[in-house]
């Protein structure tokens, strides 16, 4: 077996208490899924696969799954879509000249790709980063074109470990304390998925000021390379190369158990309010990758589920049942300047920064960053309306009594689409879930019922 510049016990410690984002280096040396580029996967893949479709634009606006296009298609034709010249196309790509469209097959499990050849399962060797009996059964595959993207988002649970094999992606990455930079919302809604609203490569700054003081990390990932995404940064990736092949996998953590509660909470408070009959839920709301929409009841019965395996996880927890190593990592102490966290002696990690794990750095440094240890976006949520508050209980000169009086208030106050009190006040379903399911707003409501629960069965 070939040297790695780290055992699998160095690699689990560095994904276990890094919270920067790294690319591994030559740690896939002997990995057999380096082999794993679209000519030969479309050997052994001859079943159709879902691919999603998206028209190649310069938008300043995120292209999310719910705008785009699929269709059911074996690997073999859609390389020979990506070889074709040809306008007069023929096959399921006939409607999309690879010009004009990208696509992607993305988020396909392995475990049932390959469930008739269990063999290819041990082609990917997670258990080379410490996770023992962690393979290709635990993975995702993903496959695109050039310009195929994912839209800015962050996932809920986990950290992320993405082996990249054929072709090159471009990762945008932005830490958790740019969430108020980057917009988050729920809708299209996907279970364990926090979009953004800002297109992060062609940002609306009109519409997203905010996104000005974002801290972008970018790197190219090439093949042969590991990412670890650490656990809630924000990522959008996009396909550089003619095509691209990577296989990634998530890594659970404790805290995800909070998590859990968290978006069944959320799921709960989306499809009650998004299902109502109303002219305002006639919106794609739902993420082609979901199922279907879960009845109230069932919803609520996930989320008390989610509860009390949360308050079983904690009970174990506390009669020391989990070591310390296995704990959240926000109950183990603070992050020190390279991000790692402060842990006891026996526990503590220098960076092993160098020829073999790259850290990923700011693109560039941004204009403005908020304080740490505050609820950074609500503060300046309502900073801003207080100061838009002032600015219109403030006394008026007669000219500006006159022209907020004049016919164009008047012809505001009538305008379609407003809430009777002047233009932009309507206020839609989307609009008002984007404060009750933010993330923070739900991060609190979670606490608010772990607590309750600990003082009822106390």
């Amino acid at each position: 077996m070939a040297s790695k510049p780290f055992t699998p016990e160095e690699a689990r410690r560095i994904v276990q208490f890094l919270q920067k984002p790294a690319v591994f280096l030559n740690m896939t040396t002997d990995w057999p899924a380096l082999h794993w580029t679209v000519e030969h996967l479309s050997t052994g893949l001859t079943e159709r696969l879902r691919f999603r479709i998206g028209k190649r634009t310069e938008d300043m606006a995120p292209l999310f799954e719910t705008e785009c296009f699929y269709i059911e298609a074996t690997i073999k034709e859609f390389l020979s879509w990506t070889a074709s010249e040809d306008e007069a196309l023929v096959g399921p790509f006939s409607d999309y000249h690879c010009k004009e469209f990208w696509a992607y097959a993305d988020y396909k499990y392995i475990a049932q790709l390959f469930q008739d050849k269990p063999a290819m399962f041990q082609d990917v060797v997670w258990s080379d980063f410490g996770f023992s009996g962690r393979d290709g059964r635990d993975s995702t595959l993903w496959i695109g074109t050039q310009g195929a993207n994912t839209p800015c988002h962050l996932d809920s649970y986990g950290c992320n470990l993405v082996f990249q094999i054929q072709g090159r992606k471009r990762w945008h990455l932005f830490p958790p304390d740019d969430t108020h930079c980057l917009y988050p919302t729920r809708i299209p809604y996907e279970e364990s998925s926090v979009f953004s609203q800002v297109s992060v490569v062609q940002p609306d700054l009109k519409k997203f000021p905010a996104f000005r003081r974002a801290q972008a990390h970018t790197v190219t990932l090439q093949p042969g390379q590991v990412l670890f995404v650490p656990r809630h940064w924000w990522h959008y990736v996009e396909s550089v190369d003619p095509v691209t092949v990577s296989v990634n996998s998530w890594i659970e953590m404790d805290m995800d158990d909070e998590a859990r509660v968290g978006e069944a909470l959320t799921k709960t408070i989306v499809c009650a309010l998004k299902s109502a009959p109303s002219l305002d839920n006639n919106d794609r709301w739902l993420n082609p990758t979901e199922d279907g929409v879960s009845s109230h009841d069932e919803n609520m019965q996930y989320l008390n589920l989610a509860v009390k395996a949360c308050m079983d996880k904690r009970r174990d927890d506390t009669e020391g049942r989990v070591s310390l190593t296995d704990q959240p990592r926000a109950e183990l102490g603070k992050r020190d300047s390279s991000g790692l966290l402060k842990t006891p002696t026996s526990l503590s990690l220098a960076v092993p920064f160098g020829p073999h794990l790259i850290p990923v750095n700011l693109a560039h440094k941004p204009t403005y960053t908020c304080p740490k240890d505050t609820s950074c976006y609500w503060y300046n949520e309502l900073s801003r309306c207080q100061s838009t508050s002032r600015d219109e209980d403030e006394p008026r000169s007669d000219n500006e009594l006159h022209q907020r009086s004049g016919p164009h208030a008047h012809q505001e106050a009538g305008s379609p689409g407003t809430s009777g009190g002047g233009a932009g006040l309507h206020i839609s379903t989307n609009d008002m879930l984007q404060f009750l399911v933010h993330p923070d707003v739900i991060t609190l409501v979670t606490r608010l019922i772990m607590c309750r629960q600990r003082e009822l069965h106390s």
